[in-house]
């Protein structure tokens, strides 16, 4: 973007990991501008201070009052303005960009191949996936690469705010009236909307029959799925709803028996496993996705009733200067963020006129 004289501003969303790895691809970059978006209090205190702490002058992070669904929707309504994101050449790193779904693609073929013996047979063995799932943006990775051919059955684990669980088991795609916080933080999503794709996919790509149903769901928070989009949902995925308890006594189970300390979300998963291993041994290999590192979720640990392991990196977070801007509920978010996209292109465009002269 150097040679081109480019500059690219990328919009993020973030319910805590996401944030903190898009600001470490671009930080400092002299063409790239990042503006971030967090839930005030929802993240955990390590996940807002890998972010509140990058200084950098392409960073600007605002912590939002309200939750994950509502910081998305300032988002999405600035990339609908169409003349607005070609101005400013917007683009985001949450799964809204389908380039972050094509690369979670390839997480499920490497799954597949770490988990079966050979290549060398036909047809080739099945393997179970197992997806903690928030916006189901890996959700819809697995399906993409199921219909690709890859032979993996999946497997949605979430946790109590248990939209995408409920439209598996019953084709209920309706929000709940609250969001409940609890401790896998990143997965507390009511709005997830990569479900969209998954309806788009398993509707024969059928466009109108997914936007009259994703309209619907718009403007009422409620969809029943048809009985045939919700067996071929059912057919391609199974779904788990977790308990908070259910995640704590899966931490702590791992790490008596393996020594490894799970995340919160990962436990999600895993905890899937641990339930069907008591019904019968598993016949198909299974692979359980871990999305975050446990060093990020000293409360769940604690709450585990086990002993966080905290490197020195993260300890040294806390000894740092930060800076973040409050969006507050009485605000205009929309406002404020084109406001800072605008800024900070002007900004971006004084730096190369002067560079230039």
């Amino acid at each position: 973007m150097e040679k081109r004289a480019k500059h690219v501003t990328v919009v993020v969303g973030t319910s805590g990991d996401t944030g903190s790895a898009a600001i470490k691809s671009v930080q400092g970059a002299k063409n790239v501008d990042i503006i971030i978006l967090l839930p005030k209090g929802h993240c955990t205190k390590i996940q807002e201070l890998q972010m509140t702490t990058v200084l950098k002058e392409n960073v600007r992070v605002f912590a939002v009052e309200g939750n994950s669904d509502e910081l998305d929707e300032p988002i999405k309504a600035v990339f609908e303005d169409v003349a607005f994101v070609k101005k400013h050449n917007l683009m985001s790193l949450n799964s809204i960009n389908w380039s972050r779904i094509l690369v979670q693609m390839a997480h499920h073929f490497f799954a597949y191949f770490r988990c079966v013996p050979s290549l060398d047979v036909y047809p080739l063995p099945p393997v179970e996936v197992v997806v903690p799932t928030g916006a189901a943006g890996n959700l819809a990775a697995g399906c993409i690469a199921q219909r690709m051919g890859l032979p993996i059955h999946l497997v949605t684990a979430v946790n109590c705010n248990d939209i995408i669980h409920r439209t598996v088991q019953q084709g209920d795609f309706s929000v709940s009236e609250t969001i409940k916080p609890t401790l896998a933080s990143a997965m507390d999503i009511q709005v997830p909307y990569n479900m969209e794709r998954i309806f788009w996919l398993l509707s024969d790509c059928n466009s109108q029959v997914t936007r009259a149903l994703m309209e619907q769901f718009e403007r009422t928070r409620s969809v029943r799925l048809s009985k045939e989009l919700q067996s071929k949902l059912s057919a391609a995925v199974t779904s788990e709803s977790v308990s908070d308890e259910t995640i704590t006594q899966t931490m702590v189970r791992c790490w008596e028996e393996n020594q490894y300390l799970l995340c919160p979300h990962s436990a999600v998963a895993v905890s899937y496993h641990y339930q069907k291993l008591h019904k019968q041994f598993p016949s198909t290999p299974r692979c359980c996705l871990a999305p975050a590192s446990a060093a990020k979720f000293q409360e769940a640990v604690l709450a585990a009733g086990l002993t966080p392991e905290i490197p020195s990196e993260i300890l040294a977070l806390e000894r740092k200067e930060t800076r973040c801007t409050l969006m507050r509920k009485s605000d205009d978010w929309m406002l404020m963020l084109r406001d800072t996209i605008e800024d900070m292109g002007q900004q971006w465009r004084d730096r190369f006129l002067n560079a230039a002269e």
